[in-house]
């Protein structure tokens, strides 16, 4: 499968989508999650076109993997996460609920989120 172009997160990359940011460097943008599910909900994305979390850990740049982890930690910070915590997810195709393919984490906060999701039979 290749990189779907035309996904939300690279139009917002080529700036033909507008986005609330919060951090940019070379390698991540993040930004305000235009449909939050959190108090605090921030998404940090590469701005290489990687797919998801495995092709980017098996692919990305020494640079890319350095930078991305810099824009987490700028935005936890910057929204004032550490102290309380947060939940850091990143889903991966169907059975994950990916719904952007384009590989991206989702930071949650601001509130107690309760526990993970259980799957029920």
């Amino acid at each position: 499968m290749s990189y779907d172009e035309g996904n939300i997160f690279a139009r917002i990359l080529r700036g033909e989508v507008p986005c609330k940011k919060i951090f940019e460097n070379k390698e991540a943008l993040a930004f305000h999650d235009a449909y939050p599910q959190a108090p605090v909900h921030a998404l940090v994305i590469p701005k290489a076109a990687y797919q998801n979390v495995y092709e980017f850990y098996q692919n990305a740049t020494p640079e890319q993997l350095k930078g991305f982890s810099e824009a987490i930690v700028n935005v936890i910070d910057l929204l004032g996460l550490k102290e309380y915590g947060y939940r850091m997810i990143t889903n991966h195709g169907l059975y994950g609920g990916q719904e952007v393919p384009h590989f991206h984490v989702h930071l949650l906060g601001g509130k107690p989120l309760g526990r993970m999701v259980t799957v029920r039979d």
